[in-house]
């Protein structure tokens, strides 16, 4: 999916990324926590989360955006969602950079998406996030 399609409400996706150099995301059991927490402030009020894994090296989430009028204190702009997803990730990596005394790129790009469009996907994708540890 190209990054100029934006994430559609209502639409359930793939999120994934992993770390630059195939480095550590989550150095300690506190960075773990930590990422969890930022998932509760900046995408659990837009979206529903059907499955996730973190693993020292990389994530993934599968998630359901959800309908504009489920979702609180939303300006109703298609860059809504992509912020909320911009701020998640970037106020991880601020965190990272000062506790670590970090630089460069923590992420290897972008997080990556795919719209999971067919059941056959659906249940594929559950069963290899739960079983990717």
């Amino acid at each position: 999916m190209k990054y100029k399609d934006k994430l559609q409400c209502g639409s359930i996706y793939h999120i994934y990324n992993r770390g630059n150099n195939r480095e550590s995301l989550f150095k300690e059991e506190r960075n773990y926590y930590y990422f969890l927490d930022l998932y509760k402030k900046y995408l659990h009020p837009i979206v529903y989360l059907y499955a996730y894994c973190l693993l020292p090296t990389h994530f993934h989430l599968m998630v359901r955006i959800k309908e504009w009028e489920k979702i609180e204190n939303c300006i109703n702009n298609e860059n809504h969602i992509w912020l909320k997803f911009r701020n998640f990730l970037g106020t991880y990596t601020k965190a990272i950079y000062k506790a670590y005394r970090r630089s460069g790129h923590l992420f290897v790009s972008r997080y990556s998406r795919r719209l999971v469009n067919k059941d056959q996907y659906f249940f594929k994708l559950i069963i290899y996030i739960h079983q990717n540890p």
